[in-house]
């Protein structure tokens, strides 16, 4: 079983509370806080389509648009050096810096809604916080023999 689930456009990361014995989760990608639970493994997906489908039902009876607004700014931090070297691409391709990110989070969307993976070693994960640089051994080990691949996009 995932702990991501996808409905109607909308999705959902499913945690468990050990101090209550649930599973639960929020609708993400939505205006309000519309969070759902429960103690069976096999009814949490249905709750979460519940959830979506009386939210949905909801804001349609009021006249509310239920997506968040995106603006289309957000910060990012990096690497000072990663900085310095997209500027440096950004010059070399003669865009400009936010077109150079945003053609590259466009590939990487792109590939990834294509069922592409993405190549990342152990070490890059526990940089990104991916994964726990606390893991115990055999999971150091199980997490650097996995080798995954993706298609490299390249602006033109």
């Amino acid at each position: 079983m995932s702990n991501v689930f996808e409905y109607k456009g909308y999705c959902t990361r499913i945690h468990y509370s050990a101090d209550d014995n649930v599973l639960y989760g929020k609708i993400e990608g939505i205006v309000d806080l519309v969070d759902f639970e429960s103690a069976s493994v096999e009814e949490i997906e249905m709750e979460f389509h519940k959830a979506v489908d009386e939210y949905l039902a909801y804001c349609e009876s009021i006249g509310k648009t239920p997506d968040k607004e995106f603006k289309g700014t957000f910060n990012v931090r990096i690497d000072p050096l990663l900085h310095r070297q997209l500027y440096m691409l950004s010059i070399k391709y003669g865009v400009s810096l936010n077109h150079l990110i945003q053609t590259a989070c466009k590939n990487f969307s792109e590939s990834i809604q294509r069922g592409e993976t993405i190549q990342m070693t152990f070490n890059q994960a526990v940089q990104y916080g991916v994964v726990s640089s606390t893991l115990s051994s055999w999971q150091t080990y199980a997490a650097t023999a996995l080798n995954v691949s993706t298609t490299a996009t390249y602006l033109q």
